[in-house]
């Protein structure tokens, strides 16, 4: 039952080319810093990665997409990263946009065994009608589009069909962790990572606290350990801000 590895090295020892990651994180808040950083220097490229948004110029998961590491993403959001847009529109990267709850829901699904579902999300636009550019050429013309996806009639509102998303392996951070695989995280760096952690066949949690079993209160548990297969601790450094926004103090404070 004891989940705990002693290095991310040894965590994504196993990774392998090619394989698709569920990546937790919001921004730069909550993201797998050290797992990432870890596939980074094991050089695994041609990955496919589902997360919000691929990180930022530098940071993140654009750690990974400026090394050329990522052929293939699925997101709800593509800005603050300007080495994106150039690989998006030279025809280096495929790229599924996808509202951001509609993406949320498809983790859930995919981590609940449940293969695809109905939404209103995307109804009466190319999310649901098909031609969104998926990947282009290098003279900028769309190499492929995406496909029209079912829409059905219940109770007199459209609704479009959604597939669930199953992961090689999940790549999430936590607060707090235990033996066990039972995770914590704090506020809102709880974002994406209990869905990506469902997701995933692998989950690989890194941690800044680690717990023995029984110091987790079960009620206060975001991600139970059935769905973790490996625990690393990182400590809590590392993290970065992605924006800051807060004003300077006020004259005489």
């Amino acid at each position: 039952m004891d989940k705990v590895v002693s290095t991310v090295a040894e965590a994504v020892a196993d990774i392998p080319e090619g394989a698709s990651l569920a990546v937790g994180g919001f921004g730069l808040c909550g993201v797998p810093i050290q797992l990432i950083a870890a596939l980074h220097e094991r050089g695994v490229g041609n990955l496919v990665t589902v997360s919000n948004n691929c990180g930022v110029d530098g940071d993140g998961l654009g750690v990974l997409l400026f090394a050329k590491q990522i052929r293939r993403t699925t997101g709800s959001y593509v800005g603050e990263n300007k080495e994106f847009e150039r690989q998006f529109l030279q025809g280096e990267l495929e790229v599924e946009l996808c509202p951001q709850g509609t993406l949320a829901e498809r983790l859930r699904a995919g981590g609940s065994g449940i293969p695809a579902f109905y939404t209103p999300g995307g109804v009466g636009t190319q999310v649901a009608e098909g031609g969104i550019p998926l990947r282009y050429n290098s003279d900028g013309t769309v190499a492929e589009a995406s496909e029209p996806k079912e829409v059905r009639d219940f109770n007199g509102r459209q609704y479009v069909l959604e597939r669930g998303i199953v992961t090689d392996f999940a790549l999430v951070r936590a607060a707090k962790g235990d033996r066990h695989g039972n995770l914590v995280y704090d506020f809102s760096a709880r974002n994406f990572n209990p869905l990506c952690a469902m997701a995933g066949r692998i989950t690989i949690a890194e941690v800044e606290e680690l717990l023995e079993p029984g110091e987790l209160d079960p009620v206060n548990v975001h991600t139970p350990g059935v769905f973790v297969q490996r625990v690393v601790v990182v400590g809590d450094g590392g993290k970065k801000i992605e924006r800051r926004t807060v004003r300077p103090p006020a004259e005489g404070h």
